[in-house]
């Protein structure tokens, strides 16, 4: 097995930091540790995933076909953590668009603890 280094930039390897939350035998303890599970579902293209872990009251606002082509239309770069609180984490995400322009996303995310899981609810963008 080749290991890799975690896409969330925890300097842990995918196998043990991401990907056994994405794969569901693992659940996260913050805000912060689903944030970063969430990019590096958007940098490993899992659709399903991210459509799980958005709270049910905003599943509505997404669309499989459109996070998939967002995600994999791009070219995962870096996440950069900027501040956390109890259930808010902004961020910024580097990637290359599909012309190959470097670009940032940069978010003020809000999430939700219910039921001992934690779910995205919303982001506030920056320019």
């Amino acid at each position: 097995m080749i290991e890799k280094t975690c896409y969330c930039g925890s300097q842990k390897n995918f196998q043990e930091c991401c990907e056994p939350i994405i794969k569901g035998i693992q659940k996260t303890s913050t805000a912060e540790s689903l944030m970063r599970s969430r990019y590096s579902a958007y940098a490993t293209h899992e659709v399903n995933y991210l459509l799980a872990t958005t709270h049910v009251s905003e599943r509505k606002y997404y669309s499989k076909t459109e996070i998939l082509k967002w995600a994999t239309s791009n070219q995962w770069l870096q996440l950069e953590i900027i501040n956390t609180t109890a259930n808010t984490v902004e961020f910024k995400a580097y990637f290359l668009d599909s012309k190959l322009q470097k670009q940032i996303h940069h978010e003020l995310s809000t999430f939700k603890l219910e039921n001992g899981s934690w779910f995205y609810v919303d982001g506030k963008f920056f320019n």
